[in-house]
């Protein structure tokens, strides 16, 4: 999976790593990070932005096909998701969740689909309008994503903004939406997966608790 661009070794005292080090015979080990926005970088890229994150579909789309809970035995800690590529492990930490949906697309027979992490339709779930949740802890949109990567996913800032007209306030303006219109329909909003999330919130909080202590 390597491409040319990552084969630079950056070194980050900090946490202990070098960017494509070799703790055995045949392995490599690199170390990525994903913001809210779904943008996803080398963990120690001074500067994050568009301009520095990686664009290439084919490499997002392997990425985060193969991407799962690290239980190789080393950063689990800090970074609790891992990419593997044959012998090459590649450790992954998040703002907030790691799969972060991008884009609204239209998929076959009329269906919706919602992107993510950047990979088009490479990396999309049915969209389940019913299935949308706020969290009333920070306000933000998050959706069923894969098992593998924890269930759940978040909906990036410029795309909640863009679905949020469509939310109804059964119980008033404070609260959060009771119910989606999507396509002629009234669905309404069953919260199911807020307590996935707050488990896997509660996990990462005490394991970043850990990691600091």
């Amino acid at each position: 999976m390597r491409a040319g661009a990552l084969l630079r070794l950056c070194s980050n005292p900090g946490l202990h790593y070098q960017q494509g080090q070799r703790p055995g015979p045949g392995i490599r080990e690199y170390f990525y990070y994903v913001d809210h926005q779904g943008q996803l970088f080398l963990d120690d890229t001074k500067v994050k932005n568009f301009i520095t994150c990686f664009k290439d579909v084919r490499f997002l789309s392997f990425f985060f096909r193969h991407l799962e809970r690290n239980r190789v035995g080393r950063y689990q800690r800090r970074f609790p998701w891992v990419s593997r590529c044959g012998r090459e492990r590649n450790f992954l930490r998040c703002s907030d969740l790691p799969v972060v949906f991008t884009q609204l697309l239209r998929g076959p027979r009329g269906s919706s689909l919602l992107s993510y992490c950047g990979g088009g339709p490479e990396l999309a779930v049915p969209f389940q309008p019913g299935m949308l949740a706020v969290l009333p802890e920070n306000g933000r949109l998050y959706h069923p994503a894969p098992e593998r990567v924890g269930g759940v996913g978040l909906v990036r800032s410029a795309l909640a903004q863009e679905l949020s007209a469509e939310f109804r306030f059964r119980d008033g303006p404070e609260k959060p939406p009771t119910h989606f219109w999507w396509e002629g329909k009234e669905h309404r909003l069953a919260g199911d997966i807020l307590g996935i999330l707050r488990a896997e919130k509660s996990g990462a909080e005490e394991e970043a608790a850990i990691s600091t202590s």
